[in-house]
């Protein structure tokens, strides 16, 4: 019987030696009786909205949210999420959440997320790739302009202060 796969906590994506550092955007939220389960704990299924909430702050400070890419009329899939659970949250505890997008060079977007509770111990560690289609639906081989605007400005160093 194959061994099940050890679970990370981070460092999901391999990164090539001269790409700059990732971009990283940082949230709080306090978990909310609609958030939890009959045992008072963080249900899994609202990790993800966790992410997606710090992926939202970290798109729009990039200039690739949501608006961006309706205006571009593009759209950015998510094709791939996984979560590594640690340790539960409970009921009104409030948790930090981190986004970190990783550079590629391809016409996709790495996002690893980390969700720590307020003792500061790692609740829970993931990523998500996004993948970009065109207004048709097919997927794009090569980065839109407006991922490659957000490219430059990553390269000349202006999101140094979210790293």
């Amino acid at each position: 019987m194959p061994l099940a796969p050890r679970r990370q906590r981070g460092g999901y994506f391999a990164v090539d030696a001269d790409a700059p550092g990732p971009v990283v955007a940082r949230q709080k939220y306090r978990v909310r009786f609609s958030d939890v389960d009959p045992m008072a704990i963080l249900w899994h299924g609202r990790y993800a909205r966790l992410f997606e909430q710090a992926s939202e702050d970290l798109g729009r400070a990039c200039g690739i949210g949501y608006a961006d890419f309706h205006r571009e009329r593009l759209a950015a899939p998510i094709v791939q999420l996984h979560l590594d659970y640690f340790a539960p949250i409970v009921l009104g505890e409030e948790v930090a959440i981190a986004a970190k997008m990783v550079w590629s060079d391809s016409a996709r977007i790495n996002t690893e997320f980390t969700v720590h509770k307020e003792s500061g111990v790692l609740s829970a560690a993931g990523y998500t790739v996004q993948m970009l289609i065109d207004q048709t639906g097919a997927p794009l081989l090569a980065s839109p302009p407006l991922l490659e605007a957000c490219r430059r400005r990553w390269r000349s160093g202006e999101f140094r202060a979210m790293q």
